[in-house]
């Protein structure tokens, strides 16, 4: 597939956005992942995403699509590939993680707007603040009166 010159970009913001979402879902034994994917669990794979999401974005943002892989041979490292899906206001975002020994990655599969611009800049621009805006961010406490 030819990647469109704004797709870059977009990659760097959804990547950002999941971050921490990633390194939660990095906590999870890479062995239960491959199980999951060769006894077609998904359901259980759906379960660790929306766990690992809902410490930082609002309900349904973000999820698994249809499903993922496991690449595990004897002469490299397992590397598993998850479809996920982002659904901030106003924006669709589908996409594969791939989680590694030492690295993860995002491939930015489609992206659809409501009400698109013919402005790609545009557009990408209201992908970082509809993805801003589905963050749960924690609030500072509260001073005491004293």
């Amino acid at each position: 597939m030819i990647k469109q010159p704004h797709t870059e970009t977009r990659e760097v913001i959804v990547a950002s956005a999941i971050s921490e979402v990633v390194s939660e879902l990095r906590m999870i034994d890479v062995a239960d992942y491959i199980a999951f994917i060769r006894m077609e669990r998904f359901s259980s794979i759906a379960d660790l995403v929306d766990s690992a999401a809902e410490l930082y974005f609002m309900p349904g943002t973000l999820r698994l699509g249809h499903g993922g892989e496991a690449h595990s041979a004897w002469e490299m490292p397992p590397r598993i590939a998850l479809d996920l899906e982002l659904h901030p206001s106003g924006a669709k975002v589908y996409f594969t993680l791939t989680l590694a020994a030492e690295t993860a990655s995002i491939d930015l599969n489609y992206v659809s707007f409501e009400n698109a611009s013919e402005d790609a800049d545009l557009n990408t621009m209201r992908l970082k603040t509809s993805l801003d805006a589905a963050r749960i961010r924690a609030s500072e406490p509260m001073l005491k009166a004293g």
